[in-house]
C-alpha cells in the first residue's frame, strides 16, 4: 500500500489520493537538510512519506527549541497555515532521518479544501495534534526540570526511530532544548552515572 493511502482520512477517497500524487513534486533528503528556513516564503506545503522532520523555533540570541516532529503521513501545520495566509514562514523544518517528502503547490492546498472534505479532515487533525504538542512544550518549560525534558525528548527519539541507540551529539540536543551544551553533557552523565544511558562518541544508548 502506498504510504498515502494509509492515511485515516484518505482511504475513503482513492481519488484525492491519485490527485496528491499527481500534483505534487516528491523529493528526497538526507538528515540534517533543511527543507523550509525561517522567513522563507511558502509555496507548497510538505507531506512526509518516508522518514521525520523536526520543526525548530529560533530565538532572537541564536537558540532553538524543539517545537514538534513530522512522522511519515504527516504535514506541517505551521507551513500550511502560513501558506493560506501568504505569510512568510515562522519556523525551520530540518531533516531528522533520511526523508522521502512530496510538496503540494499552495494553490492545489486550497482547491483540495473545496472539493475534498477528507483534506479538509486531515489538515483539522494536524492541527489539532500540533496544538497539542505546542501546549505540551509549554508547560514542560514551565513546570519541568531540564533532566525531565532531556529524558522525554531521548525517550522520543527513541520511540521516533524505533531504535535505542541514537547518533546525536549534546549540542543538538542542546539546541532541541533550548539550553547550553555543558549542562546537557552534566546530566547525560548524571543518567550515565544511574544507569539511564550509555554514551557513546555522538551517540546515546538507552538502557
Amino acid at each position: 500500500m502506498e504510504p498515502l493511502e494509509q492515511i485515516t482520512e484518505f482511504k475513503s477517497s482513492p481519488e484525492l489520493v491519485g490527485k496528491l500524487y499527481e500534483n505534487s513534486i516528491k523529493k528526497e533528503y538526507e538528515a540534517g537538510s533543511v527543507i523550509l528556513n525561517e522567513n522563507a516564503s511558502i509555496r507548497s506545503i510538505p507531506i512526509v512519506t518516508k522518514g521525520t522532520l523536526k520543526v525548530v523555533r529560533t530565538e532572537e540570541d541564536g537558540r532553538e527549541i524543539l517545537l514538534y516532529y513530522i512522522k511519515a503521513g504527516e504535514s506541517c501545520i505551521m507551513s500550511f497555515l502560513g501558506g493560506m495566509h501568504n505569510e512568510t514562514s515562522k519556523v525551520k523544518a530540518e531533516v531528522e532521518e533520511d526523508a522521502e517528502i512530496l510538496f503540494l503547490p499552495m494553490d492545489k492546498v486550497a482547491l483540495f479544501i473545496k472539493e475534498y472534505p477528507q483534506w479538509l479532515d486531515y489538515i483539522f487533525r494536524l492541527y489539532h495534534k500540533r496544538f497539542e504538542e505546542l501546549l505540551e512544550i509549554v508547560n514542560a518549560i514551565t513546570f519541568k526540570k531540564i533532566d525531565e525534558r532531556l529524558l522525554a525528548l531521548l525517550r522520543k527519539k527513541q520511540e521516533l526511530t524505533g531504535n535505542n541507540i541514537l547518533n546525536i551529539t549534546h549540542e543538538q540536543l542542546a539546541n532541541e532544548l533550548g539550553t547550553a551544551r555543558v549542562v546537557v553533557s552534566r546530566l547525560l552523565k548524571q543518567l550515565e552515572e544511574m544507569g539511564t544511558v550509555r554514551l557513546g562518541r555522538n551517540k546515546i544508548t538507552l538502557m
